[in-house]
């Protein structure tokens, strides 16, 4: 009898204890329009009650604000675009499942893939966790980040996309094994 009730008091506490929260570390890299660079460090997403916190532990980057995305594709390759490379550009464009086709920022409803942009110090190190209030781990899967040259007003004007600029930074997060 003992037994039994044991048995199902484990079964009991385990349906009802927290799932663990699920998180992955993304490598970064620089990009350029010859490919992908050397390593800049990585960049830790983790599920919060929350939304999505993004723990950069990143050096290398130009101090200021970076626009900083998430991208539809999970490649950092450069690709041709009007007769030239570009860097990152495989990683497409931001991720937008809903074809919302807006750039508004990490809490409006445009782009899915819109990030609060990331803080470089003046010695070239990303330390300030962030927080994407509409993603999760799971929507990362399969993508990539994207760290851009200049800061983001997450507005498609007077420039598209915020005006971040040049692809500077890149990390692939491979699609979930099943």
């Amino acid at each position: 009898m003992k037994i039994a009730v044991s048995i199902v008091l484990a079964f009991t506490v385990a349906a009802f204890a927290p799932a663990k929260a699920e998180d992955i570390t993304i490598r970064i890299k620089a990009v350029d329009a010859k490919g992908v660079g050397k390593d800049l460090g990585w960049i830790r997403a983790v599920d919060t009650k929350k939304g999505l916190r993004l723990v950069p532990r990143l050096s290398g980057i130009g101090a200021g604000a970076h626009g900083f995305h998430v991208h539809q594709n999970a490649n950092c390759g450069s690709k041709g675009a009007g007769g030239k490379m570009g860097a990152g550009l495989a990683a497409g464009g931001h991720y937008d499942p809903g074809k919302s086709g807006h750039h508004k920022g990490p809490h409006a409803d445009g782009h899915l893939g819109d990030l609060p942009a990331l803080t470089v110090d003046g010695k070239g190190m990303a330390r300030k966790s962030l927080l994407a209030p509409r993603l999760k781990v799971a929507d990362l899967y399969g993508r990539a980040l994207m760290i851009h040259a200049g800061g983001d007003n997450y507005s498609d004007s007077p420039a598209s996309l915020g005006g971040g600029g040049a692809r500077v930074a890149c990390g692939v997060i491979p699609a979930k094994k099943k």
